[in-house]
C-alpha cells in the first residue's frame, strides 16, 4: 500500500492495521508513516474547524512491520477553542508510539509575524538524489524522492550542521492534496541530520519529535517538491538536537520540526 492507502485503511480500520514491509526502516516501521497513522486518527476525533498546531511524538518502541498494530485515540479536553487529544500505537499489548496533540480555532490577535524567509538552494533537477537501493537505503525510500541541497549525505564525514534539500513522494499516478499526515511523512523521510558526521555506517533514530503546523496550511499536492532544512543545534554522548523546516516549492513555511535523536556509534 502507498502512504495514501495506509491512511485511508487506518481509518476503516484502526484497531488492526499491520504496517507493509516495504515500509520499513531497519527492523522497524518507518516512523513517519507510524505518526501519520496515529496522527489520522486523532484528527477524526476532532472538529474540522480546529486544525492541528502541534504535536508531540514520542517512540517508545520499534514497531514491527508486518504484525497487526492498534491506532487509537482519546480526547484529553475540548474547551471553547482547543482540543487536547492522546494517540498512541500498540503492538502485541505493548505501546510503541505516543503522540499529544493540540488541536486550536483561529483567533483574532493583533500580533503577526511572517516566517523567515527559506533557504536559496540548486533547484530539484540540479540536486544529488539518494536513490532506492535495496539492502541498502530503508525500505521506505521506494516511495519518497530525496535530493540534497544543503549539507552532506549520510556517513560522507560531512561536518555541515545542516542537512536538506527536496522530498517528495515517489509515486505520481495518484496526485492528492497533502495534509498534516503527509507532511510528517515528509519531514520525518530526512535522516537524522548528525548521521553526515559519521564517515561508517552506525544506527540512528528518533526518540522524540515535536511538529509545528503553520496554520491555515498552504495548498500543496503530492507531486510538487517540497524544500526541507535541518540544523543540528547540539550533539554528545550519543543524543543529537535538531531543528528543521518544510517549505513549499515557492518559499511558504509548512512546518517547524525539532527532534531528539539517538545515534549507536
Amino acid at each position: 500500500m502507498d502512504f495514501f492507502e495506509l491512511l485511508e485503511q487506518v481509518q476503516r480500520t484502526p484497531g488492526a492495521l499491520a504496517i507493509p514491509a516495504d515500509w520499513g526502516q531497519g527492523r522497524a516501521s518507518f516512523g513517519g508513516v507510524v505518526a501519520a497513522l496515529v496522527y489520522a486518527v486523532m484528527r477524526g476525533k476532532v472538529p474540522a474547524d480546529r486544525p492541528p498546531r502541534s504535536l508531540a511524538i514520542t517512540f517508545v518502541a520499534p514497531v514491527t512491520p508486518g504484525i497487526a498494530t492498534s491506532f487509537e485515540a482519546e480526547v484529553l479536553r475540548a474547551g471553547s477553542a482547543v482540543s487536547q487529544v492522546l494517540g498512541r500505537a500498540v503492538q502485541n499489548g505493548q505501546v510503541v508510539a505516543l503522540i499529544q496533540g493540540s488541536f486550536g480555532t483561529p483567533r483574532s490577535s493583533s500580533i503577526s509575524v511572517p516566517a523567515l524567509p527559506a533557504p536559496a538552494i540548486k533547484a530539484p533537477g540540479q540536486s544529488q538524489e539518494l536513490p532506492y537501493i535495496p539492502q541498502v537505503t530503508p525500505e521506505f525510500t521506494r516511495h519518497l524522492v530525496l535530493r540534497w541541497g544543503l549539507g552532506g549525505l549520510p556517513f560522507s564525514g560531512n561536518q555541515s550542521r545542516e542537512m536538506g534539500g527536496w522530498v517528495r513522494f515517489r509515486d505520481q499516478q495518484r496526485v492528492e492534496t497533502l495534509d498534516e499526515a503527509h507532511l510528517l511523512g515528509l519531514v520525518d523521510a530526512w535522516p537524522p541530520a548528525v548521521l553526515s558526521l559519521l564517515d561508517k555506517p552506525a544506527p540512528g533514530s528518533s526518540l522524540t519529535w515535536t511538529i509545528e503546523f503553520i496554520q491555515p496550511l498552504s495548498p500543496v499536492t503530492s507531486d510538487q517538491w517540497c524544500l526541507y532544512r535541518a540544523e543540528i543545534e547540539h550533539a554528545r554522548d550519543g543524543y543529537g538536537h535538531v531543528a528543521a523546516a518544510l517549505w513549499t516549492a515557492d518559499g511558504q513555511l509548512l512546518a517547524i520540526s525539532r527532534q531528539t535523536v539517538t545515534v549507536f556509534d
